[in-house]
């Protein structure tokens, strides 16, 4: 039997599941301080009575096994926590919820589930679930792993780093596998070989002058012009420097300089993002970068070197060929004219690879719809789609069906493909 003749044998009820689901949206916890969420997510995986749970690995993260049999080893994943963002959807389960950004800072934010994590989360449970009802059609080892920190990048690294294939006697994957809801119609899948999620870096860079009052310009180096200088060269960068055929954007995102109008301020400092589809092109970018400020700052006679303080990275989330292609069939018979093998690839980043690439194994990691399918096709006929809010965005709330379903069949289609003799 195929993966999508073994999954349609025993179909799931998903509607505990979307009631699970709108507990998690209306909950969320923002990067690090997922304890509730993986409180909850680990107690319903417990239920299940098939799973040995291993807790608290990089923080909140938390891994279940199930070991049947002989067999390839498969991972999937789901990243638990949310943003500081005040939701607007309107919705009856909407997050009222708040949280210090930081834990003592004092910095209270609105916090909510827009980047769709909390169906992530639910996907993977009711998957959980699914392949245990079906264990008598598979073999080998099945992980389900739930991340915390996806939004500030390090969520990944942080659970590698605590050990997660060492210490906590987790088997190392012979497969990785990951899934992303996004402004797509739900009831799609998406994959594409090779890079499908760009590379992205976040920085602060503080410049320095010398301060004075401000009808005395003369006697000043003015951080606020110097900075005003840096952010229009960096727009050369990519326009004029990086090969036209490869992705690549910056962006300035902040520039914070001064307090008062007749004052030339000491200091300016700038937030820089940037986004590359390929190593090498991330350090053509970060090189340039230096280079352009570190030149700005030497042209003003800038008192001090800048000080650069990286404080996000995303390394690209790149396809195995092969694998791809082996879950091309296997997404193509189950989900048919709803799935495309070459989606376009994006700027926007993960860090779900670092679980496989820490120990050079493959991975694969696909996009699924959630916008709910008669609006969808409304913007389409009207040709408005940009105004379809997306991920983010504080009015972004996946359409609950057939988004869950999409959801936990790929994840299911995905394991049975390499736990079924596909490798």
């Amino acid at each position: 039997m195929t993966p999508s003749e073994i999954l349609a044998t025993s179909p799931l009820d998903l509607a505990p599941y979307e009631d699970l689901y709108r507990h998690f949206h209306a909950h969320p916890d923002l990067s690090k301080q997922e304890k509730a969420t993986s409180e909850t997510a680990a107690g319903h995986l417990a239920r299940l009575d098939a799973f040995e749970i291993h807790t608290h690995i990089g923080g909140y993260g938390f891994v279940g096994i199930l070991r049947n049999g002989p067999g390839k080893t498969v991972l999937l994943r789901a990243d638990m926590d949310a943003l500081p963002v005040q939701e607007v959807t309107g919705l009856p389960y909407a997050s009222k919820t708040t949280q210090e950004r930081g834990i003592g800072s004092g910095d209270v934010k609105p916090v909510m589930h827009a980047c769709g994590h909390d169906m992530h989360i639910t996907c993977l449970l009711a998957a959980a679930e699914t392949l245990v009802r079906l264990r008598h059609a598979w073999s080998g080892t099945l992980l389900v792993l739930f991340q915390p920190d996806e939004e500030r990048g390090e969520g990944a690294q942080a659970m590698v780093d605590d050990g997660l294939y060492g210490k906590h006697n987790i088997p190392v994957p012979d497969y990785a596998f990951g899934q992303h809801v996004m402004r797509l119609r739900a009831g799609t899948v998406g994959i594409r070989p090779g890079t499908i999620m760009a590379a992205a870096d976040s920085m602060k860079i503080k410049l320095y002058g010398r301060g004075g009052h401000g009808s005395l310009p003369h006697q000043t180096v003015d951080p606020v012009l110097l900075a005003a200088n840096v952010v229009t060269r960096l727009q050369g960068i990519v326009s004029r420097e990086v090969n036209p055929s490869e992705s690549a954007v910056v962006t300035v995102g902040s520039l914070h300089a001064g307090e008062a109008e007749n004052v030339i301020p000491d200091e300016a400092e700038l937030g820089i993002d940037f986004r590359s589809g390929n190593l090498e092109t991330r350090q053509q970018i970060l090189s340039a970068i230096e280079r352009v400020v570190e030149a700005e700052c030497v042209a003003s006679g800038s008192p001090r070197k800048p000080l650069f303080t990286h404080t996000r990275r995303f390394p690209p989330t790149i396809n195995d060929t092969s694998v791809t292609a082996k879950l091309a069939v296997s997404f193509h018979e189950h989900f048919k004219d709803h799935f495309d093998p070459d989606t376009p690839r994006t700027n926007v980043a993960e860090d779900f690879s670092t679980l496989a690439t820490c120990q050079a194994r493959p991975s694969a990691f696909w996009f699924f719809g959630g916008i709910d399918t008669a609006q969808w096709d409304e913007a389409v006929r009207t040709d408005s789609l940009d105004e379809i809010p997306g991920n983010h965005s504080a009015r972004f709330a996946p359409a609950i069906q057939p988004t869950m379903r999409t959801g936990v069949d790929a994840l299911c289609i995905a394991a049975l493909t390499f736990l079924t003799g596909g490798e």
